[in-house]
């Protein structure tokens, strides 16, 4: 068994470690677009957004931006809305087409945008997303503009998505802070010979776009409004309008002080000039379809972090599979025997006999007994009798006596089996998302396919969550199955939507990019109502008319038998507590990572998806093991209540992830505002309960096979 065990690590190894170089590739896109020489090439702006806040804005929406003049560039007028998928509008893309003109091969040294009068209100907009940290992020050819850097020993450059608004100083001679815009930006497009016969034809493809910001003053410009020298620039924008103090003034006439600053709209306006400088440079170092791993080299640095992740799981799940295949030896291989039928009265009379007789064997009594062989004799007699009794102990006390009520149908299983068929239906979209991932069809350059695709997915294993519902339902003699349908539909998909509805209603208060328009919230309404609930509706009725219920290996009395006294660890608020402890060891090293990439760096790309995979891989291994030794120790307890008690511990990791979240946001975060705060926990909260059903569900798949198999191997009337 040991040779196996080190085998079956072995070839775990061999999986993780093939999967995890999977983290490297990835598929681009479909088609290389490729450019002439003098074509024109459109930018696009997108939003802006901050690693210290969870409010997204669109980038035209501000107020002191050069606003679109509906111009045509590159054949397309500035200021329209490009199309864009569900995923993109969820995690609250607005790109649009700008008045920046792009033209391959072609470098500009100075071209004048605008100059944009703005008002007390825009500067005090302006400066409030400069304290927060706001970069803003613009795309080319589907590539995000970059900040570039370079690592320590400036072996290796990589790029963080998005650029500063600007930066916040502090005034030598008052001590207060002063805030300074970029307003002017150099663009590095960086390309290389198209590959095929597209670059024998001097076709070129774009392998970077890196964005430099500078703040140049207002002064000293020349008639096209561009800075003298843009390459030597003394004096920044500064986003300060003199103080009017005239209502002050007039209101307080015989005041001797009045404040610096007076908030009231009195017409006054700053005029900031912007301006952009544009310059092509080749790079063949970088093929087109290794074009993102830019902006994912500073995440090579973490290999080895990933890698012990990895064999911190595989240390736990192994350590459990011993303890896994210990009971099943016990269970199921040594213990073939029915159970007797011993009464109660016989029972304590033989524990009471077994109690006497281990007090009585002292030392002392057996150096005074081994002084004949008629005395030895009759002591191996009463060892014969004491193993018999331990066998009969085993069948008064052990999990065989539950034999006729292991399988009594468990209480509110109209609402275990809808629970049971909405964490199928997750369980089927986390496994496309992740093979999809990992075989790199789900890549960045497809903008908001991880959501999209994952959305599309959920809606359509609305088949198998019917089925297995269905099916559940049918198992424990449920007969109002469009009943039990409507709930499968509705429960999880509708707790899920009001939730999202209702703090879209926060995020719409915020004037945030990451509402969603009504118009998503209908098709998210139309793709529930209309797609996912016929589907469940087929699958569940195909699960409770064409399939058959589970079969159990025993039948249940109509008498349900007395639970005795239970140990503290076996109750359930405390075995979920424990349980639910061993996963979360698992995953929490990689879930550091996740978190990072979702909430304290938002312009760095989560893309290692074959660690997380092998770890998920171990993650399931774990649950399960994990519960079927929790009920294992429940049965042994007589305590038939495992149903729910299965559930529950396999989505106990769920807490510990909530708490490790908590834990993150005050440690770790600089998240900043009541609405930002409350998305986060909310958020939070959402995705850990979406994440505790999931692996409740295996959890209790788990456990169900498990007590299927050992009671189907005694034989029991």
């Amino acid at each position: 068994m040991h040779a196996d065990f080190r085998m079956a690590c072995l070839r775990l190894l061999a999986l993780s470690s093939a999967i995890s170089y999977c983290s490297a590739f990835y598929v681009p896109g479909y088609s290389i677009k490729t450019y002439e020489d003098d074509e024109a090439i459109p930018l696009h702006v997108n939003k802006v957004y901050s690693d210290n806040t969870q409010i997204q804005y669109a980038y035209y929406d501000l107020p002191f931006v050069c606003p679109p003049t509906s111009k045509k560039h590159a054949g397309i007028a500035s200021g329209r809305s490009v199309s864009l998928n569900l995923g993109e509008v969820l995690r609250g893309d607005r790109i649009m087409t700008s008045d920046y003109d792009l033209v391959m091969g072609q470098d500009q040294e100075c071209r004048h945008l605008c100059n944009h009068q703005t008002d007390r209100a825009g500067i005090k907009r302006a400066q409030k997303l400069i304290e927060d940290g706001y970069v803003a992020e613009w795309i080319v050819d589907n590539l995000p503009g970059a900040t570039s850097f370079v690592t320590v020993d400036r072996s290796q450059k990589y790029y963080a998505a998005g650029f500063k608004m600007g930066y916040k100083d502090i005034s030598s001679t008052t001590g207060k802070p002063r805030y300074f815009l970029n307003n002017h930006l150099t663009l590095v497009i960086r390309w290389r010979r198209a590959p095929g016969r597209a670059g024998d034809r001097g076709a070129k493809v774009i392998v970077g776009f890196e964005v430099y910001t500078k703040s140049v003053a207002a002064e000293d410009r020349s008639t096209t409004g561009c800075p003298k020298d843009v390459h030597n620039v003394n004096q920044g924008m500064e986003l300060f309008i003199s103080a009017n103090n005239t209502n002050f003034a007039s209101k307080y006439p015989h005041s001797s002080y009045l404040p610096e600053q007076d908030d009231a709209d009195d017409g006054s306006t700053l005029t900031i000039p912007y301006s952009y400088s544009v310059y092509f440079r080749e790079d063949t170092r970088v093929e087109w379809a290794n074009r993102w791993d830019m902006y994912f080299n500073n995440q090579e640095e973490s290999t080895s972090i990933h890698w012990l992740a990895i064999v911190n799981s595989l240390v736990i799940a192994g350590l459990l599979t011993a303890v896994v295949v210990m009971i099943w030896n016990r269970t199921v291989h040594a213990d073939q025997k029915p159970p007797r039928d011993v009464p109660l009265e016989e029972g304590k009379n033989l524990l009471r006999r077994k109690k006497i007789r281990s007090g009585a064997r002292s030392p002392r009594l057996l150096e005074k007994s081994s002084s004949g062989l008629l005395d030895q004799k009759g002591i191996l007699d009463n060892e014969d009798n004491d193993s018999s009794d331990d066998e009969l102990l085993e069948d008064i006390t052990g999990w065989k006596l539950l034999h006729a009520d292991v399988f009594r149908t468990p209480a509110y299983a109209g609402l275990l089996a809808p629970l049971i068929g909405s964490g199928m239906q997750l369980v089927f979209m986390t496994t496309a998302l992740l093979v999809l991932s990992c075989f790199g069809i789900l890549n960045p350059s497809f903008r908001g396919g991880f959501v999209s695709v994952g959305m599309g997915l959920f809606v359509f294993a609305g088949i198998f969550s019917g089925y297995f519902s269905g099916r559940a339902y049918k198992t424990f003699g449920g007969l109002n199955w469009r009943k039990n349908t409507l709930m499968t539909a509705l429960l999880f998909p509708g707790l899920l939507f009001s939730t999202i509805f209702v703090l879209n209603l926060f995020v719409w208060a915020q004037a945030s990019s990451t509402a969603l328009p009504f118009g998503t919230l209908v098709g998210l309404v139309a793709l529930w109502l209309l797609i996912q609930l016929p589907l469940v509706y087929v699958g569940s009725w195909i699960g409770y008319h064409r399939s058959q219920p589970w079969e159990h290996p025993t039948r249940t009395s109509s008498i349900p038998r007395q639970i005795p006294a239970q140990s503290w660890y076996t109750k359930s608020i405390w075995a979920v507590l424990l349980a639910g402890l061993v996963p979360f060891a698992v995953i929490f090293i990689e879930l550091l990572f996740v978190f990072r990439s979702l909430w304290q760096d938002k312009s760095d790309y989560y893309y290692v998806f074959g660690f997380l995979t092998v770890v998920s891989m171990v993650l399931i291994v774990t649950i399960v093991e994990v519960t079927i030794v929790a009920t294992y120790v429940q049965l042994c307890a007589e305590n038939y209540h495992w149903w729910w008690q299965s559930f529950f511990i396999g989505g106990g990791s769920a807490i510990w992830v909530f708490l490790y979240c908590a834990w993150y946001y005050f440690m770790k975060l600089h998240i900043s505002g009541f609405i930002s705060g409350m998305l986060f926990f909310s958020y939070s909260l959402l995705a850990c309960g979406v994440y505790g059903l999931l692996t409740g569900t295996v959890g209790f798949l788990a456990a169900y096979a498990f007590v299927r198999r050992i009671y189907g191997s005694i034989k029991a009337d």
